[in-house]
C-alpha cells in the first residue's frame, strides 16, 4: 500500500501573523475586511476602502501573500485567499505560508469538511465559539512535495472556476426580476404611467423593528427560534449564513415583532440600511432584532411587487437620503416607512408582474439545483484531492 503524505504541524510551514494597526493610523482608501466579507467557502463580498477615523478599533494587517482564517464559528469555514493587500477583523487570522507550502493546496485543504470539523472541535466558548491562534498553528496537515501540492490546487481552482461561472449566470439571472418590473411599471422615480403614489403606512397592517436579547451575541443560542439580523437581508435574497437563534423566553420579550412568510423586511440602521428582501417560509419562526424593520403590507400590494418597488435604484437612493439624515448614525426611523410614497399600480398588474417573476424563478431553482450538483461533485474531488486519488 502506498504510504500517504508526510504530516507536519501547520506551525511548521506557516506563520499565523497579528501585525496590528491602530485605528488611528489608519488611512483613507485602505481597504477592510470584516468576518461579513468573507462568505463560507471563501468568497468575498462587499469588500470597500475605508475613511480615516471610520473604524473605532485596532486591526490586523495582510498582504496578497496571506491566507485569511476566520476564527469566530470556525464552522462556517471563513477562509479566504485575497488578492490585495488591506487590514482586516481581529476575528481574521492572517496566516503566511512558507516556502514548501502552497497558498491554495492550504486553503482548499482547511475548507474540507474533515478540516472544518477538526477546527471547530478544538474552539473554545459555548455560545462564540473561537479558535485560538495556537490551536490553529498546531492542526496537523498532510503536506506532499510542493509541486504536488500546486497540482492539486490547480486542479481544484480549475473546478472551482466552472462553478464560479454557474454563479456568475445565476446573477445574470436575478437582473430579470428589475427588468421586468420596469417594462411593466417603468421607474418609480419619474412614475411615467402616471400610477397613483401613496404612503407605505396607509396600506400596511404592520410596520415595527425588535431588539437585541439581553446578553448580546453571548445570549445567542446554538438552536430554536430564528433572530433576523441586518446580514441576513441583502438586496432580494435572504442570506441564512450566520443566523442566529433565542429560546422561548428570549422571544417572548419579541413578541411584537413575530415574522411572518412574505413579510418585507427593510434594514433601517448602519452600512447595510436599505437592503430589502421577503422573509422566507423555511427560516419561520423568527423575530427580528432593532436594525431590520418588518413591512406586512396590506392586500393593496403584492410583497413581491413591493420588495421590487423598494429595490428599485431610484426608490433605493431615496431611501439612503432619508437616512443619510438621521442625527447621528445612518437610520430609517418608523414614522419615515409609514410616510414613505410609493407607486401603487392596480393589484391585479402587481400579481401578473409576480406571475412572471415566478415563472423566472423556476428556471433560476432549476439553475440552482444544476449548481448544487457541481457542489456535490466539486466535494467529492476534494475529497479524493487529500485522500492522493488524483
Amino acid at each position: 500500500m502506498r504510504a500517504g503524505p508526510k504530516r507536519v504541524t501547520l506551525s511548521d510551514v506557516a506563520v499565523i501573523e497579528r501585525e496590528i494597526v491602530d485605528s488611528t493610523a489608519i488611512e483613507t482608501g485602505t481597504l477592510y475586511v470584516g468576518l461579513e466579507n468573507i462568505e463560507s467557502g471563501g468568497r468575498f463580498v462587499g469588500v470597500r476602502p475605508v475613511d480615516a477615523g471610520e473604524l473605532a478599533s485596532s486591526k490586523f494587517a495582510f498582504t496578497p501573500q496571506h491566507l485569511l482564517y476566520g476564527k469566530l464559528r470556525p464552522y462556517l469555514a471563513k477562509i479566504a485567499r485575497p488578492h490585495f493587500e488591506g487590514i482586516c477583523s481581529t476575528e481574521i487570522l492572517p496566516v503566511l505560508p512558507g516556502p514548501d507550502l502552497d497558498r491554495s493546496y492550504l486553503a482548499w485543504l482547511l475548507l474540507t469538511p474533515e478540516m472544518v470539523a477538526l477546527a471547530n472541535s478544538r474552539a473554545t466558548g459555548a455560545n462564540l465559539p473561537r479558535l485560538s491562534p495556537t490551536a490553529l498553528a498546531e492542526l496537523r496537515i498532510p503536506l506532499p512535495p510542493l509541486p504536488e501540492q500546486q497540482r492539486i490546487a490547480e486542479i481544484l481552482d480549475k473546478a472551482d472556476a466552472l462553478r464560479a461561472k454557474r454563479r456568475a449566470a445565476l446573477a445574470q439571472l436575478d437582473t430579470l426580476t428589475q427588468s421586468i418590473f420596469l417594462d411593466m411599471f417603468g421607474d418609480p422615480a419619474t412614475n411615467s404611467k402616471g400610477w397613483p403614489q401613496v404612503p407605505i403606512g396607509d396600506h400596511a397592517s404592520k410596520i415595527g423593528s425588535g431588539a437585541t436579547p439581553r446578553g448580546g451575541e453571548e445570549s445567542y443560542k446554538a438552536a430554536g427560534i430564528t433572530l433576523i439580523r441586518s446580514m441576513n437581508v441583502r438586496d432580494g435574497a435572504f442570506l441564512k449564513d450566520g443566523l442566529a437563534f433565542i429560546d422561548d423566553e428570549q422571544a417572548a420579550q419579541l413578541e411584537g415583532v413575530v415574522v411572518e412568510t412574505d413579510d418585507v423586511l427593510l434594514n433601517i440602521t448602519g452600512a447595510s440600511v436599505a437592503r430589502v428582501c421577503r422573509a422566507p417560509a423555511d427560516v419561520l419562526p423568527a423575530r427580528v432584532n432593532q436594525h431590520v424593520a418588518i413591512i406586512r403590507p396590506t392586500a393593496t400590494f403584492n410583497p413581491h411587487f413591493l420588495e421590487q418597488c423598494l429595490l428599485s435604484p431610484s426608490v433605493k437612493e431615496r431611501l439612503l437620503k432619508i437616512a443619510r439624515a438621521g442625527a447621528t448614525r445612518e437610520a430609517i426611523t418608523k414614522s419615515a416607512i409609514e410616510q414613505f410614497k410609493v407607486i401603487r399600480p392596480p393589484r391585479e398588474r402587481q400579481d401578473q408582474f409576480s406571475t412572471q417573476v415566478d415563472a423566472s424563478k423556476k428556471t433560476h431553482l432549476q439553475m440552482c439545483s444544476a449548481l448544487t450538483e457541481m457542489d456535490a461533485l466539486f466535494a467529492a474531488l476534494q475529497h479524493r484531492a487529500f485522500r492522493g486519488e488524483l
